[in-house]
């Protein structure tokens, strides 16, 4: 007899369904290995598909919830879209306030309110860890880019909050709508530089109330919503005055392959030290199934 193994599928950082960035949850994992889950990520063809694994509730209180994040290629430590969309189907089936999961980053607690009739919820990341700065002519030889098409205002620099990320602010929204690159150059330079993704920005927005306009292109595409590199650039903001301390911003991704995504970030200036760095948004469920092995 087949294995089953229920799932389901929500849209993150959006309250509208088929927007933002989806994700599919399997919400009882127990008696997959690491290669069956490596090939139900492949199997989804999403960005990200999570593996709850569920304990005792002890365990769970003291060390949170154990999950396990995949994408088409590899497992990762830490992503933001996953660890909010998984935190919101179990926010939905217990009705807790705070849930935390139990990441191969350590415990990440995720609080929800409800904010327009829809829950609401705000993950806490790691405090940042800020990188090299990047030349832009580097920068412009892996990207595309023009030198005159980066923003002198901020640097290029790469940051982690569990996921490293290179920042790259751009002038114009034109040029980040524009953006081509060659990513066997782009990966083999962010090797080298210690990153792992390029993240690119710029002040020009669709969305008036949005701060910035984001984008970032890896192995499975573009990603309508980056929420690890959201972190990152919340605390990259701080640190180079594009907001205030402890100043909620939208950043607004995903309106090139019309998945449009709202990501609210924001985080606290202490003396030199960035810290206390939340994301958050909306999810919705967009479908539920099993899969069978």
């Amino acid at each position: 007899m087949s294995r089953r193994f229920p799932y389901l599928q929500v849209d993150v950082f959006t309250s509208r369904p088929l927007e933002g960035n989806a994700l599919a949850v399997v919400t009882d994992a127990r008696g997959l290995d690491d290669g069956e889950m490596q090939k139900l990520a492949r199997e989804t063809n999403l960005s990200e598909t999570t593996f709850i694994f569920p304990r005792d509730a002890a365990t769970e209180r003291e060390r949170g919830v154990r999950v396990r994040i995949f994408t088409v290629q590899e497992e990762l430590p830490f992503a933001g879209h996953p660890t909010l969309g998984t935190a919101a189907v179990l926010r939905n089936k217990t009705g807790a306030g705070v849930i935390e999961l139990d990441l191969n980053v350590g415990k990440i607690p995720v609080h929800f309110t409800e904010e327009g009739g829809l829950p609401f919820g705000e993950m806490r990341q790691r405090d940042p860890e800020f990188g090299v700065r990047h030349s832009r002519e580097d920068v412009a030889r892996v990207t595309g880019l023009k030198i005159e098409e980066f923003s002198d205002d901020a640097p290029i620099q790469t940051v982690s909050t569990g996921l490293v990320f290179t920042i790259v602010p751009v002038r114009t929204l034109a040029s980040v709508k524009a953006l081509n690159p060659d990513l066997k150059l782009a990966s083999a330079y962010l090797q080298r530089s210690g990153g792992k993704f390029f993240y690119f920005v710029t002040r020009e927005a669709e969305d008036k109330s949005a701060r910035l306009h984001a984008r970032m292109i890896f192995y499975n595409g573009d990603d309508p919503a980056t929420g690890s590199a959201a972190g990152c650039t919340a605390a990259w903001m701080v640190a180079h005055g594009v907001v205030q301390s402890d100043e909620r911003a939208l950043i607004e991704q995903g309106t090139e392959t019309r998945r449009p995504s709202r990501i609210f970030v924001r985080a606290a200036r202490e003396g030199d030290r960035i810290v206390n760095v939340r994301v958050g948004g909306n999810s919705v469920e967009v479908m539920r199934g099993e899969m069978f092995l």
